[in-house]
C-alpha cells in the first residue's frame, strides 16, 4: 500500500504535468485572440487578420492530423508533394507535368499508339484489342437433345417474350440490357472455377482466363452502346432488377450444374445473333439512323475512322458467335464426363 506522503508526491507530480502538456488553456487563449481580433476588425469595418475559422483550424490542425495523418513520415510526404507538384526551381513550366506520384512505387502508366499518340482509354489497353473474324457461321444451332437441353433451351425462350414486349424495336436500348446481362455468366463461371482451382490445388486448363475474357469483353459491348443509347431511368431501375435476379439465379445454376449453366448460356448468345440480325435490318430500312461509330468502338476493334454503327453491331453480333462456340463447347465437355480443365481453353476466342 502506497504511503500517504508518496499519494501526495505523485498527485503533484501529475498535477503539474497536466498543467504543462494536456492544457487546453493555450490554444483556448489563442483561439480566443484570434476570434476578439477579426471581431474587432468586422466592428471598426476594417479586415484585420485572418477569418476566425482559419485562426481555429490552425490551432486545431495539428490534433486532427495526428488522428487522421498517414503512415508516411513527413519528410517523405514533402518531398513525394515536391516531386508530384513539380517544384524546385522549374515555376510554372512545370505545370503540365504534374503527375500523381505513389510513395509506394506504383505510378499510372503512360500509354500510347502505335504512332505514338496517347492512349486515352483505361477501361482497355492496346493489347487487349482484335479484330473480329466476321466469317465466323452464324447460324449454327445446337438442337436441345436431353432434358437439361430442352429446359435451358426453353428458359431462354421464356426470356425473350418479356424482352420483345418491353422494347419493342428499340434495338439499341435492348442492345445495352441484353449486354448487362450477358456479361454475368463468364464472371460468375470463372469466379467458381476460380475457387474450385483453389480448394482442389489444381489448374484450370486456362478456362478462368477464358470465362473473364468472355466478360469482359460482353462489358466492352456495354460500353459501345452506352454511347448510343442513352438508357431512361426506368431502364436503369430495370437492369439492377434484373441483375440481380439473373446473378443469384445462374450462380445456383452453375454450383448445381455446369453443363446446364453452359448451355443455356449458348443459347442465350444464339438469341443475340438474332437480336442483332434484326438491328442490321433496322439499320438497313434507315428505321435507326446509322451513326458514325463511337471511338471506343474503333480503338477496341481496331476498326476504321469512318466506321459506322452498322460496322459495330456486325462485329459484336461475332463476338456473340463466339462465345455462342465456346458455351456450347464446355457444355458438351461436361456431357461427355470430362472437367473442363482436361480441354485447353479457347483462349483469344472472341
Amino acid at each position: 500500500m502506497m504511503s500517504r506522503g508518496g499519494t501526495k508526491l505523485a498527485n503533484s507530480m501529475l498535477a503539474l504535468a497536466g498543467h504543462r502538456l494536456l492544457s487546453t488553456a493555450t490554444a483556448n487563449t489563442a483561439a480566443a485572440a484570434a476570434s476578439n481580433k477579426v471581431f474587432a476588425g468586422i466592428l471598426t469595418g476594417r479586415a484585420v487578420g485572418r477569418p476566425a475559422w482559419n485562426a481555429t483550424f490552425l490551432v486545431r490542425g495539428p490534433s486532427a492530423g495526428v488522428r487522421n495523418g498517414s503512415t508516411m513520415a513527413l519528410g517523405q510526404k514533402e518531398e513525394e508533394k515536391k516531386v508530384s507538384t513539380g517544384t524546385g526551381g522549374g515555376g510554372d513550366d512545370n505545370k503540365d507535368e504534374k503527375r500523381v506520384v505513389s510513395y509506394w512505387g506504383v505510378e499510372p502508366p503512360k500509354v500510347t499508339k502505335e504512332d505514338g499518340t496517347e492512349w486515352k482509354w483505361n477501361c482497355f489497353r492496346p493489347w487487349e484489342t482484335y479484330k473480329a473474324d466476321l466469317s465466323i457461321d452464324l447460324k449454327k444451332h445446337h438442337a436441345p437433345v436431353t432434358f437439361l437441353d430442352k429446359v435451358a433451351f426453353w428458359t431462354v425462350k421464356a426470356l425473350r417474350w418479356p424482352t420483345d414486349l418491353f422494347f419493342q424495336r428499340r434495338y439499341g436500348c435492348r442492345a445495352m440490357m441484353l449486354e448487362t446481362v450477358a456479361a454475368v455468366p463468364g464472371m460468375v463461371g470463372g469466379m467458381l472455377l476460380h475457387f474450385k482451382s483453389l480448394r482442389r490445388f489444381e489448374h484450370s486448363g486456362g478456362w478462368i482466363k477464358a470465362l473473364l475474357e468472355e466478360a469482359e469483353n460482353e462489358r466492352m459491348h456495354l460500353m459501345t452502346f452506352m454511347e448510343v443509347a442513352k438508357p431512361r431511368w426506368y431502364e436503369r431501375a430495370l437492369v439492377i432488377t434484373v441483375q440481380g435476379v439473373f446473378f443469384n439465379a445462374y450462380f445456383l445454376g452453375y454450383l448445381i450444374s455446369p453443363k446446364f449453366a453452359h448451355r443455356m448460356v449458348g443459347y442465350l448468345e444464339e438469341e443475340a445473333i438474332h437480336s442483332y440480325t434484326e438491328f442490321l435490318k433496322e439499320l438497313d430500312k434507315g428505321n435507326i439512323e446509322n451513326v458514325p461509330a463511337p471511338a471506343i468502338a474503333i480503338d477496341y476493334w481496331r476498326m476504321p475512322t469512318n466506321s459506322t454503327l452498322r460496322d459495330v453491331v456486325l462485329v459484336v453480333r461475332a463476338d456473340e458467335a463466339h462465345h455462342r462456340d465456346v458455351n456450347h463447347f464446355a457444355s458438351d465437355i461436361h456431357y461427355q464426363g470430362h472437367e473442363l480443365k482436361e480441354s485447353p481453353a479457347p483462349l483469344g476466342y472472341h
